[in-house]
């Protein structure tokens, strides 16, 4: 709280932003404002909620203490930005950006919000330092009406996602965060604009495309799929090598790279499973020459932010929320991210002192796992809760949540019985 207070002109909003945060980092199952103003014992989440929709603080400006933070605590060499996105399936159109789109979190098409964010990931650690809810272009940024009550701000224009994902590189850059390598996945890759970008500002990146892919081999004389190009390679242009441990140990794949590029170093990185013989494909790019270690590194480091995703989402709520206001959206986000980084922040202190560990002969080492971000917060749970509530309390809120469901099925039931035909009114035939 030390690191924001400076955000808030005034003690009462200054004061359920820190209820709201350890809330987030508490034992609540759901943490949306009906319960961590429970949690926090107030008397109804009207404080919760103003926070998020009408109390004047700047969200982006916490964003940034929040990206010093983490870099504070995770900063080391070799660090890489990670861009992707997850999806937030919601019921209803009023919620800012939710339209029927495809989402990975579901694996399919669904009603849904979708946020694109920026992780920061070193040797050290990861943590969610951007965010961008994305706008769906036909929906909701030709309709000014529906902007209007969800409001969204008259500035924010269409954007596609690898547009959103370089607006945050680019803001991280600016304010000196240094990082070796940006990567992420196909819908990443796929854009021209964000590689061109990126090569501009002389970050290299790692990112996926598909197999369609056309590369230029043979000195840009031969125009070709990339699935093609590794049909072609023989059995020597094959490496193996780890793509970084995962929860079954080391990741071992086969790897090539072939040079597409004349006069600068442009690859095209291929990896081969060996059991099943699936391919991927990345298009590769670097100021000077690396080593083929380096570019499977930074491969293995972009499912980072899916491990962030996971944990911000069942550990600090990031997914929690029951908002339809852009201003909200961004706000109850930020202050997730926050968490989470603190969260890291602790396991990474907590790590510091202790000798590593030997993941490739875990049968040697007698010594526990470093602590965890669910452990500490478990740990944190116990230490932070306060006294048992009243039972006075725990009745009033109670009382509370069955009187406000109540009143929204009556308005739901009224809105619903407006909109069907009265009977008696259908055509005879």
């Amino acid at each position: 709280m030390a690191r924001i207070a400076g955000r808030f002109g005034r003690v009462e909003p200054r004061a359920t932003a820190r209820g709201y945060l350890l809330g987030l980092l508490s034992g609540v199952e759901r943490k949306n404002c009906w319960q961590l103003a429970e949690q926090a014992g107030h008397v109804r989440p009207g404080p919760m909620q103003r926070l998020l929709r009408y109390a004047r603080w700047d969200a982006d400006a916490v964003r940034d203490d929040l990206r010093a933070y983490a870099v504070d605590h995770l900063g080391t060499d070799g660090a890489v930005l990670i861009v992707d996105e997850t999806g937030f399936v919601k019921k209803g159109h009023a919620s800012a950006g939710v339209q029927r789109q495809y989402t990975g979190t579901a694996g399919r098409i669904e009603n849904s919000q979708v946020g694109v964010f920026l992780a920061y990931a070193t040797e050290r650690g990861r943590a969610l330092i951007d965010r961008r809810l994305y706008l769906p272009e036909h929906s909701w940024c030709t309709d000014p009406g529906r902007r209007r009550e969800a409001g969204i701000p008259d500035e924010v224009q269409f954007a596609t996602k690898p547009r959103l994902a370089w607006e945050m590189i680019e803001a991280a850059l600016d304010v000196g965060i240094t990082a070796s390598w940006v990567t992420g996945d196909e819908a990443y890759g796929q854009d021209p604009h964000l590689r061109l970008a990126l090569e501009a500002r002389g970050i290299g990146y790692v990112l996926a495309v598909a197999c369609s892919m056309r590369v230029r081999i043979n000195q840009g004389r031969t125009l070709i799929r990339a699935d093609t190009v590794a049909g072609l390679l023989p059995a020597t242009a094959w490496q193996r090598h780890s793509a970084g441990n995962g929860a079954k140990g080391p990741r071992h794949y086969d790897w090539a790279r072939v040079h597409i590029d004349t006069g600068s170093h442009r690859h095209l990185l291929i990896r081969r499973n060996r059991t099943t013989g699936e391919l991927a494909f990345y298009l590769c790019w670097s100021r000077t020459a690396v080593t083929l270690a380096e570019l499977v590194r930074v491969v293995g480091v972009r499912w980072s932010i899916e491990e962030c995703f996971q944990a911000a989402k069942s550990q600090v709520g990031l997914d929690h929320y029951q908002v339809r206001h852009w201003t909200s959206w961004h706000r109850h986000i930020t202050l997730t991210m926050l968490a989470l980084a603190f969260l890291t922040a602790v396991a990474v202190a907590s790590a510091a002192p202790h000798r590593p560990t030997e993941p490739h002969h875990p049968t040697r080492n007698h010594e526990p796992i470093h602590l965890t971000v669910p452990e500490i917060r478990r740990l944190l749970t116990a230490v932070l809760t306060p006294p048992a509530i009243t039972t006075a309390k725990l009745l009033h809120w109670s009382s509370w949540r069955r009187h406000h469901q109540s009143a929204a099925r009556r308005s739901h039931y009224r809105r619903r019985s407006l909109k069907e035909p009265t009977r008696g009114t259908r055509k005879r035939h």
